[in-house]
């Protein structure tokens, strides 16, 4: 099974306080366009509210969780982000995020933007059949299903409660068609790795191509590559030749049990994932994601470097034992590393580039 990054949001709502509540700004929806097209705030910097649709965040009157409540957030709730501040929690992550309403914790938003797309004419065909990678460059998109009935745990779940499955900011997924819908033009978008076999139509304005020129491999007459990730500091950095050329903060493996990322100095890249469907865990504690771009596995047990929507707790232990990154550096640490794989069908398994995951 492969195994993942993924975000306790329970766990977090029961330590931080923020849990449900009767006051919420809930997402505005344009007239006429009912989940389609939601209206979202006009700013540049957007935050998305991570939680599930039917749960809140609380807005605090300043950056600190013992300030008081000045209201509270929806899931997928889309707010304009002033600024990131540092504040206090109790916690490691102290950074929370400015926005109209007042102050939210940063783990709890997802830096987004609202970039609409002018949909394509036709669909290429960069392999075997048509399609190309495409990425949502929007806060959200509501998706419908194409082939029902439902088969992922999560499209399911969703379904049966009547609730729209979205696609996030920062996804990757396969469009290999097109449409004039009732309201627009839409692509046909899949997944074609690990998904249980659920097809969508969705905007087309939502998602931006991604050519194969956009994805060409970063320094590749380097053959000295190494990535060293600090569990202790939550970073990663990249290395050419001895030389640091990139470096981030990540989320690692968390305390709980079985979700440790591995401490070793001799890992190395294996395999490679244009985009991949990940889940697992136990009922009640368990994952189903869509769309996870940018996916460099380097350890047993399906361990990776992955693109990251479902949170924002960068710099903290997080994840299942994956390391989470943002899209933009998934994307780099996937052209960077070796091997090279092929736009069609975007993925590959083979040897690549040195891993190391020190502890001090």
């Amino acid at each position: 099974m492969i195994d993942h990054s993924n975000f306790s949001r329970r766990d977090f709502l029961k330590l931080s306080g923020l849990g449900l509540g009767t006051l919420a700004l809930q997402p505005r929806l344009s007239l006429g366009r009912e989940l389609w097209a939601p209206e979202f705030p006009q700013a540049d910097r957007l935050g998305r509210v991570t939680e599930e649709m039917d749960k809140f965040v609380n807005i605090r009157t300043a950056p600190s969780s013992d300030a008081p409540e000045a209201g509270q957030l929806a899931g997928d709730t889309v707010v304009e982000w002033l600024r990131e501040v540092v504040g206090y929690t109790p916690y490691r992550n102290q950074r929370w995020v400015e926005t109209p309403q007042g102050f939210v914790w940063a783990p709890f938003l997802q830096p987004v933007k609202n970039l609409p797309n002018t949909p394509l004419e036709a669909i290429p065909t960069y392999g075997e059949i048509p399609g190309m990678w495409m990425e949502v460059t929007v806060p959200y998109v509501e998706a419908k299903l194409a082939n029902p009935p439902a088969k992922g745990f999560r499209v399911s779940y969703l379904v049966e409660r009547g609730q729209p499955f979205h696609l996030y900011y920062g996804q990757t997924l396969w469009v290999d068609d097109i449409r004039s819908g009732e309201q627009g033009i839409e692509y046909h978008v899949r997944e074609l790795h690990g998904s249980r076999g659920d097809e969508f139509w969705a905007l087309a304005e939502a998602f931006k191509p991604v050519y194969p020129e956009d994805i060409t491999p970063i320094s590749p007459e380097v053959e000295d590559k190494e990535i060293v990730v600090n569990i202790a500091r939550q970073t990663l950095s990249c290395f050419e030749n001895g030389r640091e050329v990139f470096f981030t903060r990540v989320s690692s493996g968390d305390y709980g049990e079985g979700r440790a990322t591995p401490i070793s100095d001799n890992l190395q890249v294996f395999m490679k994932y244009d985009s991949v469907h990940m889940e697992g865990g136990a009922t009640g504690a368990g994952y189903d994601l869509t769309g996870i771009g940018w996916t460099t596995f380097f350890a047993t047990g399906g361990i990776a470097f992955h693109s990251t929507y479902w949170h924002n707790n960068f710099g903290e232990r997080t994840s299942a034992g994956c390391v989470n990154l943002r899209p933009e550096d998934a994307k780099f640490v996937f052209r960077w590393t070796t091997p090279e794989v092929p736009y069609y069908p975007g993925k590959l398994e083979q040897v690549g580039t040195r891993v190391r995951t020190v502890e001090s």
